[in-house]
């Protein structure tokens, strides 16, 4: 019985011309791709390989075997990724998309917990903010979700495996030379009248909502995703704005200052995953790293 380990060294042989040479190619001992070539011909029933000087030269029955080992190989490997991805992902992968906040604190320290626990399990990460990160999961395009939402109580994620995992406060945001930078804290209505700076979309309707209720509608001058360039606008006299603290905790506030805010607003963030995917080891595994990181943080 011919086998796909013996069909990788036959191959690595006839592109490389030695045993020796396949050896390092490999990754293992010139011994072993001997003793795997022996296996191979008598799996065959015919001499595979010839020595001609220093180098080993393909049989015809080797170079029939040599052209249909990388469509054999091509097709095993599509075979054994789409067995992993129908098994729920059992073979230790997990793709990962977090809002960039979470991706510069809570995921670097969950996946070096992760790695150094369970060397074998694989994650990538992609970056998206809730609700596209939702849709995402529930479309089978990752196996975790971390989002947060503003608000408790909201029947969005029902359908979803919620893991809670930290309470982010609002804090503000103002020049150095402010007028209430030394202050210990702020009532929003007191910035009724600044130029805003606001940040991502669902933040932006987070801070209409707050400011409407405190009685005013903001001046949003500036809008963008990208929380170091809200708080380089800060720093640059260009206006206020209102982040919350896991964005701060990832960027240096040059030239602005954080300031509380009252009244105190939060927002939650979370881990989700579906129900069948949270029965997954390497998906469990990677829910139980990123609640340990933010208890942490």
């Amino acid at each position: 019985m011919i086998e796909a380990r013996h069909l990788r060294v036959l191959r690595a042989v006839a592109a490389t011309g030695s045993f020796s040479a396949a050896a390092r190619e490999l990754g293992c001992t010139q011994p072993a791709v001997s003793q795997q070539m022996k296996a191979l011909e008598a799996s065959a029933g015919t001499p595979l390989l010839i020595r001609t000087g220093r180098e080993m030269r393909l049989t015809q029955a080797g170079e029939v075997l040599v052209r249909h080992a990388s469509g054999i190989l091509a097709g095993l490997t599509a075979a054994e990724e789409e067995v992993a991805a129908i098994a729920g992902l059992r073979a230790g992968r997990v793709r990962l998309v977090s809002f960039p906040s979470g991706s510069s604190t809570l995921v670097p320290t969950a996946l070096a917990a992760l790695r150094a626990a369970h060397p074998g399990t694989r994650v990538s990460l992609v970056e998206a903010e809730p609700p596209r990160s939702i849709e995402m999961l529930r479309e089978g395009d990752c196996d975790i979700a971390l989002a947060f939402r503003y608000g408790a109580g909201q029947a969005e994620w029902d359908d979803l495996v919620v893991r809670p995992l930290l309470a982010d406060r609002l804090v503000g945001l103002v020049p150095e030379g402010h007028r209430l930078a030394g202050a210990e804290a702020v009532g929003i209505a007191e910035l009724a009248d600044e130029s805003w700076i606001a940040g991502c979309p669902r933040c932006r309707r987070q801070l209409v909502d707050v400011c409407e209720d405190a009685g005013f509608v903001p001046r949003i001058d500036f809008a963008t995703d990208d929380y170091p360039a809200v708080v380089g606008l800060v720093g640059a006299g260009l206006g206020v704005a209102v982040l919350p603290e896991l964005a701060i905790e990832s960027v240096r506030p040059k030239g602005a200052r954080t300031v509380a805010v009252e009244p105190a607003v939060e927002r939650e963030i979370v881990a989700l995953t579906l129900p069948d995917l949270a029965q997954v080891p390497a998906v469990a595994a990677t829910l139980d790293e990123l609640m340990h990181a933010a208890r942490r943080a």
